[in-house]
């Protein structure tokens, strides 16, 4: 694409040259690639234009922010392009690139605090050529590639979409970070449907604030094309939502507990029945009724299975046709995932529970299954929201019988500070300090009797343990399952 063409509407070209591509990472730059220079949190990315050029940068796109005058002089014979407000406009300027895939696929975008990978990743799974983006990576159900953040940064997004394009695919569920809606990632996107799965506290040491991070979500509905809302009746926030979807915008929500408001087409369940094998209950929508089995457990997952039904129906199925569909939904990598067997007489499960909200739901679903005790291993990750620590604390023993605290990325942080957070909302007697995490999940393990629960919270799919700027390969689920072999022995 000519440079002119790609940046018409945002900025003045000095010299009109063509350019075979775009990107962010300097080090990914390619001969006759266009570097985008960003002003990042530490640093502007123009500090990197030195090695971007050095790999065949034959444009630079620069966010004028700061002094950088002196910097872009030096660029010589490379045409440099200063565009006002480039971190918000990217999205656009990639999404033109690329052709404007989008355009091309139902593209459903799906945020909220929890709830959002278990939905994506279902929808993956039944909908006839879908797409996914999110925490577990991009690619088609069961084959999917890593990816950095829940949300990638904007020219992946395109780059990714544009690939799904080419692969033929029709659809695609995507995961849409707080994080990703405030750095304009999205921006330019089409989306035709979103999905508010539900809003709790998370992400406050980046927003600062309930209020700010809720806004963050309601950006959603500022993009363009969206058809149809999924809302959670049930979530505390869901007036605030309703409130500012547009007129022309489809709204539907989903229920257990009946709530309902006019103008909302509503899925609700009743009749709930909560098993170790899944979750069976009835379904309602206008006049339609039918019954939902599904192996998935947990009133979280029940919720998330009525936010992906919501939206079957919303994109053409009858209420029959979408149950049916759930039937065959299997069980997400590290969300509420069952590791143990037929043999043992306790169950252990591996969850991605990492906020007050997550594991209080988490914790109250199992109660329903549970027909002794629940024995919870959980921390929480160093350098993050500090204050819900010792919510956490509480929560985790006001639902769990025994709380057995360990490490979770500590990051830079001191462990035992961290630990000793945990422990203020804590009841002291019911709480058991193992750092080390796999001697942790060992030792509840080991010590679980008949009919107990074992709930392994925190990083779920994750598989690696991050301290002092070092990543080595950790998995609970790995851990669970060589703890479960060795349970009786001294090998543990």
């Amino acid at each position: 694409m000519m440079l002119v063409e790609l940046l018409s509407g945002y900025a003045e070209v000095p010299k009109d040259i063509e350019i075979s591509g775009v990107s962010l990472d300097s080090r990914k730059i390619k001969s006759g690639d266009a570097f985008i220079a960003l002003s990042g949190t530490l640093q502007h990315g123009v500090a990197f234009a030195d090695q971007a050029v050095k790999n065949g940068a034959v444009a630079i796109i620069y966010e004028p922010v700061g002094k950088l005058k002196k910097i872009v002089a030096e660029l010589e014979n490379i045409v440099c392009v200063a565009v006002v407000n480039l971190s918000q406009n990217i999205g656009a300027i990639a999404a033109r690139f690329f052709g404007y895939p989008a355009q091309q696929l139902a593209v459903i975008g799906i945020t909220g605090t929890n709830g959002k990978t278990t939905c994506s990743q279902i929808l993956g799974q039944l909908l006839p050529d879908c797409g996914i983006i999110g925490t577990l990576g991009w690619g088609g159900a069961g084959h999917l590639n890593a990816t950095e953040n829940t949300t990638p940064d904007a020219i992946s997004i395109q780059q990714i979409l544009q690939s799904f394009v080419k692969q033929r695919k029709t659809s695609v569920a995507m995961e849409v970070s707080s994080h990703g809606l405030e750095q304009g990632r999205v921006n330019g996107l089409a989306f035709s449907g979103a999905v508010f799965t539900n809003i709790s506290r998370d992400h406050l040491d980046y927003h600062g604030s309930m209020n700010a991070y809720i806004e963050a979500k309601l950006k959603l509905l500022d993009t363009p094309g969206v058809s149809f809302v999924v809302v959670n009746m049930d979530d505390q926030y869901v007036d605030k939502i309703i409130s500012v979807v547009p007129t022309t915008v489809k709204k539907w929500g989903f229920t257990r507990h009946g709530n309902s408001v006019e103008g909302l087409e509503i899925v609700s369940a009743n009749n709930i029945k909560y098993t170790l094998q899944g979750i069976k209950c009835d379904l309602n929508w206008q006049d339609d009724q039918t019954c939902l089995t599904t192996s998935l457990v947990g009133e979280f997952n029940l919720e998330n299975c009525l936010a992906v039904l919501s939206v079957l129906i919303a994109m053409g199925n009858s209420l029959s046709e979408a149950t049916a569909m759930m039937f065959k939904a299997k069980p997400i990598s590290g969300r509420m995932e069952r590791v143990s067997n037929s043999e043992n007489t306790f169950q252990v499960f591996v969850d991605y529970a990492h906020t007050p909200d997550a594991l209080e739901r988490v914790l109250k679903s199992l109660r329903l299954h549970c027909q002794n005790k629940i024995v919870l291993v959980f921390g929480c990750g160093g350098d993050r929201d500090q204050g819900k620590r010792s919510q956490m604390g509480h929560i985790a023993t006001q639902w769990a019988d025994t709380v057995v605290l360990t490490d979770d990325n500590p990051r830079y942080e001191n462990a035992e500070h961290i630990i000793d957070d945990i422990l203020a909302g804590c009841q002291h007697q019911k709480v058991t300090v193992i750092k080390d995490r796999e001697a942790a999940i060992c030792e509840a393990i080991q010590a679980a009797s008949n009919q107990d629960l074992v709930l392994i919270a925190g990083k779920g799919h994750e598989d690696y343990q991050e301290q002092e700027g070092k990543r080595r390969h950790f998995s609970d689920r790995d851990v669970a399952v060589d703890a479960l072999k060795a349970r009786g022995t001294s090998s543990c």
